[in-house]
C-alpha cells in the first residue's frame, strides 16, 4: 500500500480527479496549501503598488492505493496535471504500514 501525494495547479484539480476516477480509484483527500519551489513567487501590482506573492496557491492531492495501482496513479496525474509551465507541482510516494477503516474495522488492503 501506498499514499501518493501530488501537489498541482489549482485549476487542474477537476481533470486530475476525473482521470484518477476513470482508474479506479474510489477516494482522494484535497487540501488548498500555499508553497513555491523554483518559481520563487511572483510580482504583483495592486494599486500602484508592486510587491511580492512569495507562496502561490496549489492544491495537495493524497491518493492511499494498492501497489499494484501506484503507476497508474503516478501516470494519470502527470498526464493531465502537466502545462508544461514552470510550478505544474510534484509527486510524492509514500509507503503505508497500516491502514484501518474506522466504520468497519477492516484493516490494510481491506480497509483502502
Amino acid at each position: 500500500m501506498k499514499i501518493v501525494m501530488a501537489i498541482i495547479k489549482p485549476f487542474k484539480l477537476e481533470e486530475v480527479r476525473d482521470a484518477l476516477t476513470a482508474i479506479g480509484v474510489h477516494g482522494l483527500t484535497v487540501t488548498e496549501v500555499k508553497g513555491y519551489g523554483r518559481q520563487k513567487g511572483h510580482t504583483e501590482i495592486y494599486r500602484g503598488a508592486e510587491y511580492a506573492v512569495s507562496f502561490l496557491p496549489k492544491i495537495k492531492i493524497e491518493v492511499a492505493v494498492g501497489n499494484d495501482l501506484v503507476e497508474r496513479v503516478v501516470e494519470a496525474i502527470t498526464a493531465t496535471a502537466r502545462t508544461g509551465q514552470i510550478g505544474d507541482g510534484k509527486i510524492f510516494v509514500f509507503a503505508i504500514e497500516k491502514a484501518v477503516r474506522i466504520r468497519t474495522g477492516e484493516t490494510d488492503a481491506d480497509a483502502l
